[in-house]
């Protein structure tokens, strides 16, 4: 049956509405928005064609000390290796000099691939709702509005069996000491809550990023899944460092996922670096 109760993150037409905004960034984070908004146009020149903040920061739900600080840049052409290591060093310097900030992720793109076909449900979704602008024109006025629906649910999380194998390698790589292992616990356990969330996101019919209301959401389709579900969204908020949870994910967790996805939305469309 179809939830019909009026869901958060839609307007009354029924669109996807953008999350955040500069105007709910924490007072505790605002210097480092006004460092990142300062230094960015330095470090990229002309090439920078805009800037956005995305995750709890631009939400307003940051906790000072345990949040990271998320960026997405957008080039006018292609990014090069030497525009990742000037961001990733970039990233580095951010995190050293602000303690309110537990680390810089920052995804770079080329404009033209965020504006692509390819990347409309995916990317060019990402930037037009769950992305604040913070520098320059803002790429949403040239990409339409989005309903939670299976294309949008196929399109963002329809790759997850694609990763399982990348995951298990990266797993074997890791280290195993707690510090090692607690960012990667993390790192799949928010992963697996966004997509057993979209996974339910059009029976649902709204949108959050809060993990525990994604894991609710999910647990009240797939009752026998709820309790890992729960049980990931607290270790996406609370890490603990445990090779076990890891194993859980791919092994068991994660295939079911993966499955049980591509039977509802299908599979997401290759990307070039799906093939190489």
């Amino acid at each position: 049956m179809t939830d019909t109760v009026q869901r958060p993150g839609l307007d009354a037409q029924g669109f996807l509405v953008r999350e955040g905004s500069l105007a709910r960034v924490p007072d505790a984070f605002r210097p480092v928005v006004a460092a990142a908004r300062d230094r960015l146009p330095d470090l990229l020149g002309a090439r920078l064609h805009s800037a956005y903040l995305y995750g709890s920061i631009p939400r307003g739900t940051a906790r000072p000390g345990r949040s990271d600080f998320d960026l997405l840049l957008a080039l006018r052409e292609e990014p090069t290796d030497a525009d990742r290591q000037d961001v990733r060093a970039f990233g580095e310097r951010l995190d050293e000099e602000f303690p309110q900030i537990d680390g810089v992720g920052a995804l770079l793109y080329g404009r033209g691939r965020l504006l692509s076909e390819m990347e409309r449900h995916d990317m060019g979704w990402f930037v037009a709702c769950l992305c604040t602008p913070l520098l320059g024109d803002d790429l949403a006025a040239h990409l339409p509005r989005y309903r939670p629906d299976s294309l949008l649910a196929r399109e963002t999380n329809g790759d997850l069996a694609l990763l399982l194998p990348r995951w298990r390698e990266r797993i074997e790589r890791t280290a195993g000491t707690e510090e090692a292992l607690r960012p990667l616990v993390r790192f799949m356990s928010r992963h697996l809550v966004r997509t057993g969330f979209t996974l339910v996101m059009p029976r649902w019919r709204g949108w959050t990023s809060d993990l525990r209301e994604m894991a609710g959401a999910f647990g009240a389709h797939y009752p026998e899944r709820a309790a890992q579900m729960r049980r990931a969204a607290e270790c996406g908020y609370e890490p603990v460092g445990d090779a076990d949870v890891l194993r859980s994910y791919v092994d068991d967790l994660g295939p079911w996922l993966a499955a049980e996805y591509a039977r509802v939305h299908g599979v997401k469309a290759p990307r070039p670096e799906d093939r190489l």
